[in-house]
């Protein structure tokens, strides 16, 4: 028999009652002392790659379960639309780590989320003290109100015992006096004699004297300042949707499929937009991917290759439960990938032949052909109902194409470039365009929802293409912008960072344009985006606009800069690189 302390039978601990409620469970955080956490705590969290950014914990939105394993918190992050479940080892006390965590984040982005959280506490604070402050006058007129009502009371009854000493006095006099009183009494209106019989408590004003405005339910005003004071939650079917195109229907897909849900409180909802033209978005509301939050398909997986793109996409989808057999031409990339649960294919035409859906991510249009139509390649694996998807950026002339052959021997083509640099691709952030086969476009939903935040189809096979070629033409073109005004403002005799901290609070401030802006700064031009593939993208850009004979003269501008950069030996170099063709 075990003890009455054993594991068995625990006693409650000294200063506890039996069956008394237990005390937040303290937690430890990193290798500081043991700190407790609970709901509406400020807190500093680790979210991915990210430095340690405040948040406060919450109350997560009721259709979000909690991952499986480790204790953890739902955090909403300040100064950004990012809430997730952080691991109680990831968490830091807020005010004990301030100092410490200014000093070692000095972005831009970083003290704006700070600012909002010492906006968030002084508004706190000043609430605290407003209701403080009118409890105190409450109370105060309260008191007063009574006073008087007091004082009312005893001058009523005294006006009663002089009437009714007058009324034993002379019972005629009394009779008229009443009479007159009841007169009185006729005259006044319904509506100031309703005013005068309905109940009201002292103290308090009449209501035509209060602010008629109706006040929040305690259920809105918790739900509205905790648990989702960051979603963005969509309309209901009977209202239309503002500030959108009022072309498109919106509606939500859940991530179980459920057809017509009012909405989905998942960290990524999705909403399918429908245009006349049959352009629809699969939109993640969120910018966070929670494990365990994606159902992935039951279908294999197959990713052909492992680049700054592929990598990241490979590792999301392993996260979130795909089975996924991996290729790659220098096949040393592989081995991570194996390691985390990956199956290795020798060739591409096998990763095709064994696999349901392949996905095929590489660098340019030569290397995309050979990539189908070389030896053992995916055509050689295609067969009746296999389904290829192509993420490279190319032209619309090579994708149709591959499109033809692919689908020639009875498969399923759709092509799906990204939006994006290895840091979205790293946290499952990418922007998907994708054209082709609608059907498999909605096979490939939770696929597309662990590498990217959006997803969106444009109709036939090239338009993606087309697209993704227009969306890198105004970002090089900016990059070599930017490059050239710090360039200028350098050789003029102005501060560099002055400019950027002047950007950065004006309408151009983005995440894109302040870690462009550092990585010059701080002559850091490790390959994010790839100087060589920005160029390679404007070049066919050009290409496009020349097919339709539409003049590019600003992406012209820039992709001879670029192509000066590449010169200079900055080909393998980031995008931001091109600042170093403006200073030799």
């Amino acid at each position: 028999m075990r003890p009455p302390n054993g594991r068995g039978h625990r006693s409650p601990p000294p200063g506890r009652a039996p069956g008394s409620p237990r005390a937040a469970r303290p937690v430890r955080v990193g290798k500081m002392a043991t700190v407790s956490l609970r709901l509406g705590d400020l807190v500093w969290g680790k979210l991915g790659r990210y430095p340690p950014w405040p948040g406060k914990i919450v109350n997560p939105p009721k259709d979000l379960k909690k991952p499986r394993g480790k204790k953890c918190f739902f955090v909403k992050f300040f100064g950004t639309e990012d809430h997730a479940w952080i691991k109680v080892e990831q968490l830091k006390p807020y005010h004990p780590h301030k100092e410490e965590m200014i000093k070692i984040n000095k972005g831009k982005r970083f003290q704006q989320a700070v600012d909002a959280v010492e906006e968030f506490l002084r508004k706190t604070k000043g609430k605290d003290q407003a209701s403080s402050h009118n409890s105190t006058e409450e109370k105060n007129r309260r008191n007063s109100s009574e006073e008087r009502g007091k004082q009312s009371a005893g001058e009523e009854k005294r006006k009663a015992s002089l009437s009714e000493g007058k009324v034993k006095k002379g019972t005629g006099e009394g009779k008229k006096r009443v009479s007159s009183v009841s007169s009185e009494r006729g005259s006044k209106s319904p509506l100031k004699r309703a005013q005068d019989q309905s109940p009201r408590k002292r103290g308090r004003p009449p209501k035509d004297e209060k602010d008629l405005t109706i006040p929040e339910s305690s259920t809105v005003k918790r739900v509205m300042t905790g648990t989702v004071a960051g979603f963005k939650w969509p309309p209901s079917v009977s209202e239309p949707v503002k500030d959108s195109d009022p072309h498109f229907h919106h509606f939500l897909l859940s991530q179980t499929e459920k057809p017509a849900v009012c909405y989905q409180a998942i960290t990524k909802k999705l909403k399918v937009c429908e245009e006349e033209t049959g352009s629809t978005s699969i939109q993640a509301a969120d910018s966070t991917a929670v494990n365990g939050s994606i159902t992935p398909t039951d279908k294999k997986i197959g990713f052909l290759g492992l680049g700054l793109m592929g990598s990241g996409i490979v590792s999301n989808l392993l996260k979130m439960g795909h089975t996924v057999t991996v290729w790659n031409r220098t096949a040393e990339k592989c081995d991570l990938f194996i390691q985390e649960g990956a199956r290795l294919g020798r060739t591409p035409a096998e990763v095709v032949s064994t696999c349901d859906i392949t996905f095929a991510c590489v660098s340019d249009p030569k290397a995309a052909k050979d990539l189908v139509l070389g030896p053992s390649g995916v055509l050689q694996g295609i067969r009746p109902g296999k389904c290829y998807v192509d993420m490279s950026t190319v032209d619309a002339d090579t994708v149709t194409e591959l499109a033809q052959v692919i689908v020639s021997r009875g498969g399923r083509f759709l092509e799906a470039p990204v939006s994006g640099n290895q840091q979205l691709s790293n946290d499952g952030m990418l922007v998907i365009l994708a054209a082709g086969d609608r059907g498999l476009y909605e096979d490939c939903s939770s696929c597309f929802q662990a590498m990217g935040k959006t997803s969106f189809f444009l109709g036939e096979v090239g338009n993606a293409a087309k697209m993704m070629l227009i969306v890198n033409m105004v970002q090089g073109s900016f990059m070599a912008t930017i490059a050239e005004g710090l360039t200028l403002a350098q050789v003029t005799g102005q501060s560099q960072q002055t400019l950027l901290d002047i950007l950065n609070q004006g309408q151009l401030a983005s995440i894109f344009l302040d870690q462009k802006c550092q990585n010059i700064l701080q002559g850091n031009f490790k390959p994010d985006f790839y100087l060589k593939y920005i160029q390679k993208d404007l070049r066919l850009a050009i290409a496009l606009g020349d097919s339709v004979n539409h003049p590019t003269p600003m992406a012209a501008a820039a992709n001879e800069v670029y192509k000066r950069a590449k010169a200079l030996d900055q080909s393998d170099n980031d995008m931001s690189a091109v600042y170093r063709a403006y200073i030799h």
